[in-house]
């Protein structure tokens, strides 16, 4: 049994961080984060029955390097014009109560491939301000050739710039969803 209570939850955009780090150059690692994400949780009260979607607006991506985010947005990488928004849909969950496995498919530049999200729920409160919040932590590590992203440049000394596995990591702070 869960201890995260049952109901629909809105994701808090402002409190939530979905990020990425990959391999550059084989010696170091770059991060980005995306500033732009939206999207609905539903705890059942059959928790193997809840579900999320989580949309990521891929023009938003902030790597603290802005040339590297053109770069990025562009068609070399995933073509945020012509391919705007990437998509995680819930197709089950594996487990109860702190951490779970939430399997699910990610879309990114109209590609389609399953994922397994090992989540941590962290809590669940109500603010200073009256407003109960739900939050987790989770996370998991994709190729990007599988996606479509296959950019890359040879090093005079071997290897490539860009590495292939990318760690996707999420902070998500959600609220319930209140009748109007």
């Amino acid at each position: 049994m869960s201890s995260i209570p049952a109901g629909t939850y809105v994701i808090d955009a402002s409190h939530t961080d979905v990020g990425f780090t990959v391999r550059h150059a084989g010696i170091s690692k770059v991060r980005g984060k995306f500033e732009k994400v939206d999207g609905t949780i539903v705890v059942a009260e059959n928790f193997a029955d809840s579900k999320a979607t989580v949309n990521i607006d891929a023009s938003s991506i902030n790597t603290g390097d802005a040339n590297r985010d053109g770069h990025l947005r562009s068609a070399d990488f995933w073509d945020a014009e012509s391919k705007p928004t990437w998509t995680f849909v819930t197709t089950g969950i594996e487990g109860a109560g702190e951490e779970f496995k939430i399997v699910g498919e990610l879309t990114i530049n109209d590609v389609t491939k399953p994922v397994t999200l090992e989540t941590e729920f962290n809590g669940s409160v109500v603010d200073a301000f009256g407003a109960p919040r739900i939050g987790f932590s989770a996370g998991t590590e994709i190729s990007r050739k599988e996606f479509g992203l296959t950019w890359n440049a040879a090093m005079e000394t071997g290897g490539f710039l860009v590495g292939d596995k990318i760690k996707i990591s999420l902070e998500v702070e959600a609220n319930p969803v209140t009748e109007a």
